[in-house]
């Protein structure tokens, strides 16, 4: 009996430690491949922030298009003119269509992994990692990712490091620590998925969600949102991703941040949302799996 446990505690840890900070941390001069070097935490941009915010609104666009048919209420509280774009683009993409009021007979023709690629050129997904005992990891199932691309996003909670997440943190593998000390909670179990759909419903302005919860279901409405299955890369498996903060401007669309996979612990309206992309380091093909790599701030 005490000899399975302990080689179930063992098993459970192998799978852990490859998000676990500490371990990451003590073994990362064993490691240096796992490193990306930034000289300062303003200079760890692999791409500017006008091309993250770009390609998110591009697949967000496509998706909230998608789903027109759905967005009948949201569609009732934006201005005309934000109403007649989308009813532009929508005749555009689907030509012969004139009585837009009608969609709403329609269903829904792609699923978001199939928007993801009709927009970029690639689609992601999370299955059963390369790494021995890793648990999940998150592959390219379909199309190219160029160098470059926006490739998924890191879901959860954003915490300011003065709030609690005690609790939270206990045996929880997905916390991400950004540079400035910002923590988001990746976990779609337990009490993290409490807080992440009190803070949710929380937002809400009438029919608007202020951010998506999807992601901790198994009917991913944002593709992207897979970014907290990313392994940390290895000696054997080199780095074909890595992290970069976003912070969320002030004129992000109102009715596109029901895709945005975070949410602020605590409201605070002076604050921009932190989201946190992983970028493409190469161009990756079909049937590769992520490998991230974390970043260390050099003085």
């Amino acid at each position: 009996m005490p000899g399975r446990l302990l080689r179930g505690l063992w098993q459970r840890w192998r799978r852990y430690k490859y998000r676990f900070v500490p371990w990451i941390a003590l073994n990362l001069s064993h490691n240096p491949r796992t490193l990306r070097y930034v000289p300062e935490e303003s200079k760890d941009k692999v791409i500017s922030d006008e091309d993250v915010l770009g390609a998110l609104l591009k697949v967000f666009q496509a998706l909230f298009l998608n789903d027109f048919n759905k967005q009948s209420e949201i569609l009732t509280v934006l201005p005309e003119s934000v109403k007649s774009k989308y009813q532009d683009l929508l005749a555009v993409e689907h030509q012969g269509v004139k009585l837009l009021e009608n969609r709403h007979q329609q269903q829904s023709i792609f699923k978001p992994e199939e928007i993801l690629y009709k927009t970029l050129g690639f689609s992601v997904a999370q299955a059963t990692s390369s790494l021995i005992s890793a648990g999940k990891g998150v592959f390219v199932t379909k199309g190219l990712v160029p160098k470059g691309a926006v490739v998924s996003m890191y879901p959860g909670t954003v915490y300011q490091k003065y709030e609690p997440i005690f609790f939270q943190s206990i045996g929880n593998p997905f916390i991400f620590r950004c540079l400035d000390g910002v923590l988001i909670d990746g976990n779609n179990k337990g009490i993290s998925k409490v807080v992440y759909r009190s803070c949710n419903g929380r937002d809400r302005l009438g029919p608007l969600k202020m951010s998506d919860s999807t992601w901790l279901t198994s009917e991913i409405h944002n593709p992207l949102a897979v970014g907290q299955y990313v392994n940390n890369c290895s000696n054997d498996r080199a780095a074909n991703v890595c992290y970069q903060e976003f912070d969320v401007p002030a004129v992000f669309p109102i009715e596109l941040k029901q895709y945005l996979p975070n949410i602020a612990y605590r409201y605070d309206k002076q604050s921009p949302l932190r989201c946190v992309v992983l970028v493409a380091l190469r161009d990756i093909k079909q049937g590769e799996e992520l490998f991230s790599n974390y970043y260390t701030i050099v003085s």
